[in-house]
């Protein structure tokens, strides 16, 4: 799949405190700015403790410079790092129609879309399996953004791979291979 300029996507990451949102929302936005596109990243905080629910948003425009610095209702993607969020946080909330739901998961589309619906395009990958097997940690945030690239090309893979060098240094590596593999696991449903 490749990136493409396209308008304004918007994009809201659920999370919970210390697993990365934010991080891959930035880095996300570098890796578009990288490619000539107009990019922010912004994090919204309740009681700022690990393990809190947490939300993250990038807006990225391959045409227009982003005026608009409100909090992200209505997003066109919504990935969802920690899969308990599902029964605590209504993570579908304001997703547009023909939105995409990215989520960390091992359940099967037929018991995501039972609780879900399938409104909306769908992709699943066990992100805390892959996570664990080549970082060592159930951190999911990179291997995240390889899901969020199967769904969608909002940016190419290989535009990641300088932003995750910078913030990661000697873990970049292992950090880019979890991104990679959920990119190629990542199953995705119309």
């Amino acid at each position: 799949m490749t990136a493409k300029k396209t308008g304004l996507i918007e994009i809201r990451w659920h999370g919970r405190g210390g697993q990365g949102a934010v991080t891959s929302a930035e880095l996300l936005a570098q890796a578009a700015i990288s490619e000539g596109k107009y990019a922010q990243a912004f994090p919204s905080f309740g009681p700022e403790r690990r393990g809190a629910p947490v939300v993250a948003f990038d807006r990225i425009d391959g045409q227009s410079a982003i005026r608009v610095r409100a909090e992200i209702r209505e997003p066109d993607v919504v990935l969802v790092l920690d899969p308990t969020l599902l029964r605590v946080v209504k993570v579908t909330s304001g997703l547009k129609d023909k939105g995409i739901l990215v989520i960390n998961t091992s359940k099967s589309f037929a018991e995501i879309e039972k609780d879900f619906g399938s409104d909306w395009k769908l992709a699943l990958v066990d992100a805390t399996k892959i996570a664990r097997e080549i970082l060592g940690l159930p951190i999911v945030n990179t291997t995240m953004l390889g899901a969020l690239l199967k769904a969608t090309g909002v940016v190419k893979l290989e535009s990641l791979f300088g932003p995750i060098n910078e913030r990661f240094g000697r873990i970049a590596e292992k950090n880019i291979n979890s991104m990679k593999r959920a990119f190629e696991e990542t199953v995705v449903k119309e």
